[in-house]
């Protein structure tokens, strides 16, 4: 499962970043995390997400419920952006059915804005198996 965090910094960032990398690290120690990241948006630096991945929504809040990131991690979540955080990886099943066997290349698709209002798309074509 995903788990996708955003949220909006002004000004001087070096703190938001240090208790960033003190949340991650307090969830990387728990039992069921996969892996996260903290990144900010190209267009607008006071943007920010912290993402990250777990076996499953059960580790997740388990992990919630420990005291170290209750002390290390919760204060941080708490200043996201109020909206749905937890996300259900649905790519990665379609992979795990025997359909996927019959895919000959998966496509990334990827669209950025380009100016005033155009969208520019991207195709990049993903190593096949």
């Amino acid at each position: 499962m995903l788990v996708v965090n955003r949220f909006v910094v002004d000004g001087d960032d070096a703190d938001f970043r240090t208790r960033a990398g003190t949340a991650l690290a307090a969830l990387a120690a728990r039992p069921g995390y996969l892996r996260g990241r903290l990144g900010r948006a190209y267009d607008d630096p006071t943007a920010w997400t912290l993402i990250t991945e777990w076996e499953s929504v059960g580790a997740y809040r388990r992990a919630l419920s420990a005291y170290d990131v209750k002390v290390n991690a919760t204060p941080l979540l708490a200043e996201s952006l109020d909206e749905p955080s937890a996300f259900e990886e649905l790519a990665g099943r379609l992979r795990e059915t025997e359909e996927w066997l019959f895919v000959e290349r998966e496509v990334d698709i990827r669209l950025s804005r380009v100016s005033a209002g155009r969208i520019s798309q991207s195709v990049q074509s993903l190593a096949s198996g």
